[in-house]
């Protein structure tokens, strides 16, 4: 044992509070887990001085780890928005989601896991993943009750669906990443930047390493003449924009005045 012990975190109604909430939603962004510990403070200790987030999840996880419960801080794959999940460090996250689905609802998430992790894309059609309905365990599933639970997996932040395809959802990558990567060990692809867990963002068609979207952003954000970094080939793909919360709050301020202008005027 190394002579820096970890100061266990004290809960108090704040953190209880806001990890409660958090665990109805599974998954928020970070603008919205701010939001959020600053409601908490608002109902339970409004004179208190809200505590700096790192800090605030630090206290919580401190507390949490002998439940072997994270909230664990991730990026979005496509853009790069900074996002926190209550992740079960204990089980594979499949079986974490036992309680709100059946046998062969769960079974049918295992297909489409699979098939987005042996994509290229990092995405799975609905009728590739709709024409393995008959393999399933558990109680028979026609397509149209496979087609809802698919739906069920997006509501619950598990899938994220575009254009009638589907790729796993931020929540999912930070839960699973343990399981996918012991149970796909061949299958599974890993950023080059970041060695996170990828499952869509770009590739050298030369030497053939893969980048995340937003590591690919930040690493080519000076380069006019994007090369690989480990070819040093012409990179071959446009290079995505940095994820930039001041912008983001801007244009959202920008549309909330724009909506409240127009709520004054009628």
């Amino acid at each position: 044992m190394q002579g820096n012990t970890k100061k266990m975190g004290v809960m108090t109604d704040v953190h209880r509070r806001f990890l409660q909430l958090l665990m109805t939603h599974g998954v928020l962004e970070e603008c919205d887990i701010k939001r959020l510990q600053k409601h908490c403070y608002k109902v339970h200790d409004c004179n208190a001085t809200i505590e700096k987030l790192e800090d605030f999840i630090n206290n919580i996880n401190s507390v949490l780890e002998s439940l072997y419960i994270e909230i664990k801080k991730g990026v979005t794959e496509d853009d790069g928005r900074p996002i926190y999940a209550l992740v079960n460090l204990a089980t594979t996250s499949i079986s974490k989601m036992a309680s709100d689905f059946a046998e062969n609802e769960l079974d049918l998430f295992r297909k489409a896991l699979e098939l987005i992790i042996d994509s290229d894309t990092g995405f799975a059609s609905s009728t590739n993943i709709l024409n393995l309905v008959d393999q399933l365990k558990g109680k028979k599933m026609r397509k149209k009750e496979a087609e809802h639970v698919l739906q069920k997996f997006v509501q619950n932040k598990w899938l994220i669906e575009k254009e009638g395809e589907f790729t796993l959802h931020g929540r999912a990558i930070l839960e699973m990443d343990q399981y996918i990567r012991e149970t796909y060990p061949d299958a599974v692809k890993v950023c080059n930047i970041c060695r996170g867990l990828l499952i869509q963002g770009q590739s050298c068609e030369t030497c053939g390493i893969r980048m995340h979207l937003p590591c690919v952003a930040k690493y080519f954000q000076a380069s006019s003449e994007p090369h690989c970094p480990h070819c040093n080939d012409y990179w071959p793909h446009e290079v995505p924009e940095v994820f930039n919360p001041e912008k983001e709050r801007e244009t959202g301020l920008s549309r909330s005045n724009k909506r409240s202008s127009r709520s004054r005027q009628h």
